[in-house]
This record gives C-alpha cells, sequence and structure tokens, in this order.
C-alpha cells in the first residue's frame, strides 16, 4: 500500500466551537502529511462558529446543519467524504503535527488493517497535561492488537486519533443518532465486531482539552437509558458475531466505570438498577457495594470525592483526569 492508497478526508463537527475551531482547523492544516479534504459540520451553532470556518475559505469544505447531535454530525461528515479513509477531529481538541503521517506509515506496514488508532495528551484548564497511556516498556511492543484487548489495556486511544477505512462505515452503518452518550463507543465495537484488529501508535498523536464549554462532544449527562440499551444491544450484538468472550470484559470495565461515575455524582438509584439488569457482568461482592452504597448516596459521593482528593494530594492520582461521564 503506498501513500497516494491511503487518501484521507478529516470530519470536524462544531457546535458552538467559536473559540477553538481555528485551533482544531489549523493543526490538520499543519499536518506533516497533510490530508486530502477536511470538513467541517457546524451543527446548528448559534454564535460565530460559521464566520470563523468561512475565513479558510476554499481549504475546508464546510456544512451546516439544524443541530442533531454529535453521531448526526459525523454521519453527515463521512457522508460529504471523497476519499477512502476517514479521521476524526472534535472541534475543541486538536492534532501533533505528525499525527497522519505516524499512521500511514502503520497502514503502509499492515495494508489488510481497517483501523489505526494511538496516544493523546489530555490538557486541564489549568494547562496541565499528561499522555493518557504509558508507553509500554517492551520495546518489541506490537503494532496492531485486537481492539477488545486494547480497550480493556486503555490502549484504543479516543476519538481523536482514530484513522477508519471508509468501508468499515459503509459495512457496519451509520453513528446512532438517537445516541447522546454512547453513539462513538457504539460505532467503535460494531466495527470492531467485524474488523478486530487495529493498528496502534504509542506516541500521543493528539491533545484531547478537558473542561470545554458548550461541547459538542463532552456535555454529556448520566443517560441511564442510552446505556441499558448500548449494552444490550452490543451483547446481542458480540454474540450474533461470535465474540462475547471478547467483548464481555469491555462490557463490564465500562459499567464499573458508568456506575462508579454515578455514586460520585450521588445517583445511587441508577446505579443500582445498572447493577441490578446487567448482574451477569458483575461480581457479587461488587453488586453488594453498589448496593449499600446506593442507600445513601449523598454520603457516598462524599467519601468517594475525599478519596479521589486524597489521591491527588498524595500523588496516586497524576495529571488531568476526565470528568465522570458515560463513555
Amino acid at each position: 500500500m503506498d501513500d497516494h492508497n491511503i487518501s484521507v478526508s478529516v470530519v470536524i463537527p462544531a457546535y458552538n466551537s467559536v473559540a477553538t475551531i481555528g485551533r482544531a482547523i489549523d493543526s490538520v492544516l499543519s499536518q506533516t502529511r497533510p490530508p486530502e479534504q477536511i470538513i467541517v459540520v457546524d451543527d446548528g451553532s448559534t454564535d460565530g462558529t460559521a464566520a470563523a470556518v468561512s475565513e479558510y475559505d476554499e481549504r475546508i469544505d464546510a456544512v451546516r446543519q439544524p443541530n442533531a447531535g454529535p453521531g448526526a454530525a459525523r454521519n453527515r461528515g463521512i457522508q460529504e467524504a471523497k476519499y477512502p479513509w476517514i479521521a476524526f477531529l472534535d472541534a475543541d481538541d486538536e492534532w501533533l503535527p505528525d499525527r497522519l503521517e505516524r499512521q500511514i506509515r502503520i497502514l503502509q506496514a499492515r495494508p489488510d488493517l481497517a483501523w489505526v488508532t494511538g496516544n493523546f495528551l489530555r490538557s486541564d484548564s489549568q494547562g496541565r497535561s499528561g499522555p493518557h497511556f504509558a508507553v509500554p516498556e517492551n520495546p518489541l511492543r506490537p503494532e496492531r492488537m485486537s481492539f477488545f484487548m486494547a480497550f480493556i489495556q486503555n490502549l484504543w486511544g479516543c476519538t481523536d486519533t482514530l484513522l477508519i477505512r471508509r468501508e468499515a462505515f459503509e459495512r457496519v452503518g451509520q453513528f446512532r443518532g438517537e445516541y447522546k452518550t454512547t453513539e462513538d463507543l457504539d460505532m467503535w465495537f460494531r466495527i470492531a465486531f467485524d474488523y478486530p484488529d487495529i493498528g496502534i501508535v504509542y506516541e500521543p498523536l493528539a491533545v484531547y482539552h478537558l473542561d470545554t464549554p458548550d461541547s459538542l462532544i463532552k456535555s454529556r449527562s448520566q443517560d441511564i437509558e442510552a446505556m441499558v440499551d448500548f449494552l444490550s444491544r452490543n451483547l446481542r450484538l458480540a454474540e450474533q458475531h461470535g465474540k462475547a468472550a471478547e467483548f464481555g470484559p469491555c462490557a463490564s470495565l465500562l459499567l464499573r466505570k458508568w456506575i462508579g461515575g454515578m455514586l460520585f455524582a450521588g445517583l445511587g438509584r441508577p446505579a443500582r438498577r445498572l447493577s441490578g439488569e446487567f448482574r451477569c457482568l458483575l461480581e457479587w461482592y461488587f453488586r453488594l457495594f453498589v448496593w449499600a452504597a446506593s442507600l445513601c448516596p449523598g454520603l457516598t459521593a462524599a467519601a468517594l470525592r475525599s478519596v479521589s482528593r486524597l489521591a491527588r494530594i498524595t500523588g496516586l492520582r497524576r495529571g488531568p483526569t476526565r470528568k465522570p461521564s458515560p463513555s
């Protein structure tokens, strides 16, 4: 596979992103290996996002639609894409200069791969940043692995670091527009059921900015119905694709994360519901803990926050972390 056959369309969904959209676009234009197309989907912004994008003239394919959420915005971007590889970037994040160059190198060496991901930096409002995952010390670290294994090991990256062959979307379908909190993970697992192996770049490829107001992607609520539907649907799909054994640990990990976020936020009842509906994914002692913790959700939340603060003070938890969120 030569570089010519890895032509790339970049999809940037944006909502009220006037303060950051220029940074995002500039980071794509500054790539050591530039993409062939940049698409900005303005998802019904009410600020100056459209005007900011228009300053780039013909360098950007600008599309505007009524507000429909991140999944619908990405779907529109994929529809507008002219090239066989699709990359994504949130409007409040940015790529590092060699993002595409590093990933294309892997695709040239592994032409059977349908997608590739990479590490990224997390940057908070105080300017602190750090890599999302530590680089394995093994000098023979694999350039490819099962997405399910990468997910369990926290090596799968994020939406900003994924480069995916267009045919994968044609095979598995669109982002689910009805999902507002799990639309990205739902898509990645659906792709993994058909294309389980993914390439991995261990160096950071993007900067994920936390605590950005009015973000289309990061402004998420604890939507328990979406979580229940996500788990139920993907457990069925995993069974149909013969991937139940691989997906089960991923579902369990997600479930623990979501329940932990709910308890941290003082949402005892939804945490207890998730624990009960998907009891097959959790050990009995974890379910018992959730039941007990949900009896006094305010006290539980206060205790968990105290433990979190203590971990930061003592250095057990370093650097910026994501806000508790459903995905």
